[in-house]
Parts: C-alpha cells; structure tokens; sequence
C-alpha cells in the first residue's frame, strides 16, 4: 500500500515560526513564505514524523534538532568561483580598483559552508592583495559557519572547482591551495588567517564596519521585497563611497529603494558601485 505523505498547513507553517520567534529569537517573518514551508515541508516528510504536534514539538524541546532544522531552513548551496564569469569580474574589473587602496575590508554576507570566501580570497592571493585584506564572512547559521572556518572541502569536488577556477582567470595550478587528505581537501592557512568567521543576522544584526566590497549571492532571493530594501539598505550604509556591491545570479537593485544610490558597473554578473555623494 503507498504510503500516504501528509502535508504541513499554511497555519502549522505560520506556528513553526512564530515558536521560532518566541523561544529562540530566529524572525523568518519577512522570508519569501513558499521557499521556507517548502523546506519546512522536506524536512518534516524526510524525518517521518507521524504528526505537526510531535514536529513541533521536537523543534521546541530538543536544541540538537533545532539547530539542524535552522540548517535546512538557511543553508545557501554554493561551490568554489561559483559563476565562474562574475569572478573573472572581481579580477578584471573590481580588484585592480581596490588595490589602489592601503587596506581591504570585504564583508561576504550570508557566506555558507565558505566555498565562495575561500575562492575570494585566492583572487585576492593572486593579485597580491590578500596581505592587505581581511574578509569579514557571516551567516546566521552556526553550524555552517563551523564548517567554513575549518576549510574542509570533500576532494571529490576539486575537479569541478578547479574547472570553475580556472574558467574564472585562474593561472596556476589550484591544487596548491589545498592540501589532499583521503577523501577531503584542506584549504591553505594562509587564505583562511585573512578571514573572520562570525555569526551575523541580515534580518536583526546592524553594520558592525566600513567596507569597499559586500557580497551577498543568492541570500535575498529569499526574502520578501520589504525585507530585501532592509538589508540592501543595510548594505548601503556599510559601503564607503565608491564601494562595490556584489549580488546573485536571480537578484537585481531594480524596483528597489537603493537603486538610485548604486550605478551599474558588470550588470550580467550584478555588480553595482555605489555613487560617491
């Protein structure tokens, strides 16, 4: 006999969160509703859970599933110079500008299990900067974040970054950056010591500096438009004049309150810089 899969109601859905809300303080009010039921949904069918009461409660009462549940609701799937264009951006167009600077300060929101900050910072590397940076990296997800600042990769993967690598301006051989180790790839100390893991929320957290480059890929996509003008203003006000801004593939300024601050500098690989006042 098939098995019948029960559904979560848009109403246990709107519970979730607000238990969320009220007992640990994670507001996922203004996410995009669909993305977060449709992942709220996966994770109740996959854990098999005979009923919406013992989902919910499970989530209230054990703190070790809680932070699993935040990974499956947070987590941002990512690879190393993931669209391997908009890196070759940053090396032709972005970097050569901030290398005219005396010091470096990036801020890679919403970075994940690390992939992307990694590769920032071989770019960063390559063209004789890292030394002169840091990278701020945040996520809002502490079990990600762990897994970033240890640069831990699986090596089955090195072959896919090392095409990506090297579609994206790379000239030399990217297995020097890590070290091979059975099954996994440990990145270089020497990229990892420039980089500041920290636990950051976009929805609550303010600007804690002043930067010339804010990345963000592929984060707003799932937050709903009032909540997108926040953090972009957010991020307006924690660039220098001239900083760039860097967003995701499916996200654009357009429609938005930030627009007229920002002018187009690689549309296809949305990157803006920010219009000195």
């Amino acid at each position: 006999m098939k098995e019948h899969v029960q559904h979560l109601k848009d109403e246990e859905v709107n519970i979730l969160l607000n238990d969320l809300l009220e007992q640990y303080g994670y507001d996922f009010t203004d996410y995009s509703f669909a993305s977060v039921k449709r992942r709220l949904q996966r994770v109740y069918i996959n854990d098999r859970f005979p009923s919406f009461a013992e989902f919910r409660y499970r989530v209230i009462k054990d703190s070790t599933y809680l932070t699993y549940l935040m990974e499956q609701i947070t987590v941002n799937v990512t690879e190393m110079f993931r669209d391997p264009a908009f890196f070759l951006a940053l090396r032709k167009q972005v970097l050569p500008v901030l290398a005219t600077y005396p010091f470096i300060r990036i801020w890679h929101a919403g970075c994940s299990t690390g992939e992307e900050v990694y590769s920032m910072a071989i770019l960063l590397k390559e063209m004789n900067l890292l030394h002169k940076s840091v990278i701020y990296a945040t996520d809002i997800n502490e079990s990600v974040l762990e897994k970033a600042r240890k640069g831990i990769f699986p090596l089955a993967y090195m072959q896919q970054y090392s095409q990506n690598y090297l579609q994206s301006g790379g000239q030399h051989d990217f297995s020097q950056y890590y070290a091979a180790n059975y099954e996994y790839a440990k990145f270089s100390e020497s990229l990892s010591e420039k980089i500041i893991f920290a636990a950051h929320n976009l929805v609550t957290d303010r600007s804690f500096n002043e930067f010339q480059l804010i990345v963000c890929r592929n984060v707003l996509i799932y937050f709903n438009k009032e909540l997108q003008d926040k953090v972009l203003h957010l991020f307006s006000e924690s660039l220098e004049q001239l900083g760039f801004m860097a967003l995701g593939a499916k996200e654009t300024l357009r429609f938005t309150t930030v627009a007229p601050l920002f002018k187009p500098l690689a549309q296809k690989e949305k990157i803006w810089r920010k219009i000195a006042t």
